[in-house]
Order: structure tokens, then sequence, then C-alpha cells
């Protein structure tokens, strides 16, 4: 089983060709081994969702959606080329209608994908973050019991080597101490970091670039883009990579597609490792 998991920057402009070379989503679609793809800020209601990615629907992708009820904001989806037997929510009504939490099973698999607020210290903005973030962590504690993937947009760096300007954010909201202790408690009630586990003790690999100025090109960047994976299911997991374009011309978001490979067995093959770098297109 393999997942990838994307903040898609809007489907609409995601699908968009913005260049001759950046042919968008729906080809990345066509050519991935991904069995399930998470996407976040879709900023599109349902249908929309459903129209934009038609080509990928009639090529039988299953689709799970949860669109925001401010018009152009937020929208979490869940792609499967396996049936979807169930769609839950996050579970807690201050959240119901603001499309950041949709959940699915596929397979014996629990797949859900999470937008968290971006945030701002000190800020009411930052306290609805914090709620959202306590309610995201009851509901992450009623699947334990099951294989089951959290993905998404956290807009959290955990630590130092998850964000290359972490002297500059300190104060910032998606670095601040609490957020962090946040995500440390999460992974020690037996969550991984699966993209962690698997490249311990190095800078990144980031998943997400300001379009501004030159941090792509200086891979300045933050990992912000998890897969949280219980015990189980993170011990079967085998690769992980985050698939950085391999120049800015050909992004299609801000960013990239992070991707892991979860043996069906009890352990991985012999010799199964990294899929390449962990930074590779």
């Amino acid at each position: 089983m393999i997942v990838s998991t994307i903040n898609v920057n809007g489907i609409r402009a995601a699908i968009k060709q913005r260049s001759p070379e950046n042919l968008g989503l729906l080809p990345w679609l066509e050519a991935t081994t991904a069995d399930v793809v998470c996407l976040q800020e879709t900023r599109a209601d349902d249908e929309q969702l459903a129209g934009a990615l038609a080509p990928a629907l009639s090529d039988g992708w299953h689709l799970a959606s949860a669109a925001g009820d401010v018009k152009g904001r937020n929208g979490v989806a869940v792609l499967s080329r396996h049936p979807i037997k169930s769609v839950k929510d996050l579970g807690a009504d201050e959240f119901a209608l603001h499309g950041r939490y949709v959940e699915v099973d596929i397979d014996g698999l629990t797949v859900a994908s999470v937008y968290i607020q971006t945030g701002e210290a000190g800020t009411d903005r930052q306290l609805e973050k914090e709620r959202f973030m306590s309610a995201l962590a009851h509901r992450m504690s009623t699947v334990t019991d099951r294989d089951a993937v959290v993905c998404g947009d956290w807009n959290v760096a955990h630590t130092e080597n998850d964000i290359k300007n972490w002297r500059g954010n300190v104060k910032k909201s998606g670095f601040l101490p609490a957020e962090r202790q946040w995500l440390t408690d999460l992974i020690a009630s037996g969550w991984v970091d699966v993209v962690r586990a698997l490249h311990p003790d190095v800078a990144g690999p980031y998943s997400w670039w300001s379009w501004r100025g030159r941090a792509f090109d200086n891979d300045a960047g933050w990992r912000i883009d998890y897969q949280l994976a219980t015990r189980g299911l993170a011990a079967r997991a085998c690769a992980a990579r985050v698939e950085r374009a391999v120049a800015y011309a050909l992004r299609w978001s801000d960013h990239a597609p992070v991707t892991v490979e979860y043996s069906p067995a009890a352990r991985c093959e012999p010799g199964a490792g990294p899929l390449g770098s962990a930074n590779e297109r």
C-alpha cells in the first residue's frame, strides 16, 4: 500500500498547466504508483472538486471529500484506487463545516486527510488552531486499535531539523513550543512520524517552500506535511520520499507530495529502503 499526501494549494490551480514543462496534478495522478492520495487545501466545494478531478475519477479513482463553509478556503479529500467503505468527520461540532478533516476506511486501513490552521501567535486564530489540534488528538486516540495513518499539512515543524530558518521562527505559529510539544505528545501516545523514522537525524526532507524569493532554489523550506501512522503500520513502512520538483518551473503547488510505501507483510523485504533520495521528483 503506497500512500501520498499533498497540499494542492487550490485544486483548480494545481491542475492548470502553468507552463509547457509544468503539467500539473492530473498527469502526476496518472503517473503515480500511490494507492491512496490525500489532498489538502482544495479550495472547492464537493461538486467543483469532482469536476476538476473528473479525468482521474474516470480512470477509476474513488473520492471522498469535505469542503469548507467559506468559499475558496480549506477543503480536504482522499483519492483511493480501492473502494471507500466508510467516511467519517472529526466529530467536533466547532469544526464540522471547516473542511479540515476527512477519514475513510479502505481494505482494512483507516486513512485521514487533515489540514491544520496556519495560526498566528497571540491571536484568536492561534486559539482556534489549538482547539482544532486538541480535537484532532482526541479523534486520533479513537483509531489506534487498527492500522491507521493520518496524512496532511499539519502546519507545525516539530524539531529544528524540520525547518531551515528555525532561529527566525521560534516565536511564530508553526514553531511555537506548545505546538511542538503537542506533536511530541502525539508521538509519545503511539503515533509514528514515518518519514522521520526512515530519515532520522537529517535536515528535512522539507515539503513546503514559499513561492517568494529563492526559497525553493536554496531549499529553505519547512517539513510540515506528515504521515503519522499507528505503530503496527509504521513498522511496515519500507520507504519514504518527498517528491520535490527538480526545478521551480515544474512546481504545481508550494508543497511537494510526501509518499510512503507500506509493506503488507510483517516486515519489509530484505534490502528494502528509501525510494531513491529523500527529496526527488
